[in-house]
């Protein structure tokens, strides 16, 4: 797919979304960020947001195999074998956060939303997108690829839940998926800085340094839309968390990194102490 034929922003992320192979993906992604930025800086009359219908779910190549998250293989990080499988993890939730990103931009395109929203998901997919190649590079260094190994198959559920609802999607995806991002990403570093790898801990530090703008971003535009609303923010987004969130939210918190992307611990600590079941 050349892209030559989007003319909107909407238009594009579909496109991304529409997109099956991951490099192909992320080549795309960046050259619409990319030229989504230049255009913005040019005039205000550059390329319009408009509106696209995305698909329910993104295209994705034939491998990895996605299975349920109980049936997928745990491997010792002690081992090479194991480290290829925190990569490989990883790189999955990068391409999976790519298309979120682009998805959050084309499904509510056609609401009245200030041109920051979608500078800011334009850069964040656009760091999605180089996170994606970053760990791809990784496991081609070890001798592997993406889509050796199986993957988890449940990311793109809260996307299909709140299809419908971009302010279910904001608590849910970047306030609650991504910031686990910022707790456990830094001992993904420490293990891969014992074994000595290099590469692989600048690649991680790179992610875990710009994860940080994107629970802001989703921060920012939760309080944005609550404010428009008349809503109390912080009681809404437990109900929303509630609503959409399947499983706890587990201690520890990287609570320093979290407070820097607009999340105050009284936020989720909450949800952490009293979160109901689900079916």
């Amino acid at each position: 797919m050349t892209g030559t034929s989007a003319t909107t922003l909407a238009q594009m992320a579909t496109e991304v979304l529409t997109t099956a192979d991951a490099r192909a993906k992320t080549a795309l992604s960046r050259q619409y960020a990319a030229a989504w930025r230049a255009s913005r800086e040019e005039d205000a009359t550059g390329i319009a947001v408009g509106t696209a219908t995305p698909p329910l779910r993104p295209a994705r190549p034939d491998r990895p195999e996605l299975l349920d998250p109980r049936e997928v293989p745990r491997r010792r990080p002690g081992t090479p074998e194991g480290r290829k499988a925190i990569l490989h993890a990883v790189a999955h939730i990068e391409l999976n956060a790519v298309d979120l990103h682009w998805d959050v931009i084309a499904r509510f395109s056609g609401m009245p939303l200030p041109a920051g929203y979608f500078d800011d998901w334009v850069q964040a997919a656009d760091d999605e997108s180089k996170h994606f190649n970053l760990m791809a590079d990784c496991l081609e260094a070890m001798g592997s690829h993406y889509g050796a190994l199986p993957a988890h198959a449940g990311i793109w559920r809260a996307a299909e839940e709140t299809a419908d609802d971009i302010m279910g999607r904001l608590a849910v995806v970047p306030m609650v998926l991504e910031a686990r991002g910022l707790d456990v990403t830094p001992g993904m570093i420490e293990i891969f800085r014992k074994a000595g790898d290099a590469d692989a801990v600048a690649a991680l530090e790179t992610i875990y340094s710009e994860e940080v703008s994107h629970v802001a971003y989703g921060s920012k535009w939760f309080h944005f839309l609550c404010g428009r609303e008349d809503r109390d923010p912080k009681p809404f987004f437990h109900e929303l968390v509630r609503r959409y969130f399947h499983g706890a939210l587990k201690p520890p918190f990287n609570t320093e990194k979290r407070a820097e992307a607009g999340l105050p611990p009284d936020f989720y600590w909450p949800l952490a102490e009293d979160m109901p079941p689900k079916p």
